[in-house]
């Protein structure tokens, strides 16, 4: 399946007997499917299935859906005017013209401009065929988006995956370290024992009891090999493909963990070089990961 990133833009245009639909979709990050529908009044009863339309082919991410509504026929929409609501306007003008003793100068030109008393209105015959218009235009929208989430997607993972290849090759230096950060903690050990003790002979059981000590609280043998399977599950994903980003999301938080506990760990400076670069990279891959669907 194809891995998709969550930023994009996409248009679709259906036309057909002098009605014309336009949809424009603009995508950005985001946890969930967050919708955000622009469409004019007259095609307002279309939202529900429009948004459907949306649930069905884009997984994650804010979307920005814009529809823009072009009637070229010579037998337009029908007029609807509210005279409720503009008998209300004349009223209150009258009402305001006797309190102040001012010039009533509402003519019916300014009614006419006053939001919601005049609008347009598709007869019932129409909202099927709208309806059917909107939903081609979404789906070309949605090619078109997807298409480009999809290049960006592509360059993402490969991005990624180059990242993970230099993770995997950091984990075997640090394990080659650990026996010499324990060889060396044994000398300097041994030196400061004899120092210290001078002429006194050196109690050998301790010392190998406190280098053995030294041995198993820097052992990162565990964690390594739980890195190694955070890593192989990260691919096993990433080969699936389809919306990944939540499942790396909660595999990176796993392998950070892992990475944080090595570095508490070891003291050693060589090995921290190497952890540092090691939670440097999963920061990096946790950042990317944050763009895919």
């Amino acid at each position: 399946m194809t891995i998709y990133s969550m930023t994009g833009y996409g248009k679709g245009i259906a036309e057909k007997d002098g009605l014309k639909i336009t949809v424009e979709l603009k995508s950005v990050n985001h946890r969930f499917l967050d919708l955000n529908i622009k469409l004019p009044k007259l095609l307002a009863f279309a939202e529900d299935g429009l948004r459907k339309t949306m649930q069905s082919n884009i997984a994650r991410g804010h979307v920005d859906v814009y529809v823009n509504f072009e009637d070229v026929r010579k037998d337009k929409c029908k007029i609807a005017v509210d005279f409720d609501l503009a008998e209300q306007y004349v009223l209150i003008a009258k009402q305001i013209q006797e309190k102040f003793g001012v010039e009533n100068n509402l003519h019916v030109n300014e009614i006419l401009r006053i939001s919601d008393v005049v609008t347009q209105v598709a007869d019932e015959t129409d909202e099927e065929a709208l309806s059917a218009l909107i939903k081609e235009a979404c789906l070309q929208a949605i090619e078109n988006i997807n298409a480009m989430r999809a290049v960006e997607g592509e360059a993402l993972i490969k991005d990624l995956m180059s990242k993970l290849d230099g993770i995997k090759n950091v984990l075997p230096k640090i394990q080659e370290l650990a026996p010499i950060a324990i060889n060396e903690y044994r000398t300097k050990l041994r030196e400061r024992v004899e120092e210290y003790l001078k002429e006194t002979p050196i109690d050998e059981v301790k010392l190998i009891n406190e280098i053995a000590f030294y041995g198993d609280k820097i052992c990162t043998d565990e964690e390594i090999t739980r890195l190694y399977t955070h890593i192989s599950h990260f691919e096993s994903i990433v080969k699936e493909g389809g919306p990944i980003g939540k499942k790396l999301d909660f595999i990176v938080q796993e392998m950070n963990r892992e990475s944080n506990t090595i570095g508490s760990k070891c003291n050693y400076a060589a090995i921290t070089e190497y952890v540092v670069y090691l939670k440097s990279e999963i920061e990096k891959i946790r950042e990317q990961i944050q763009n895919l669907a």
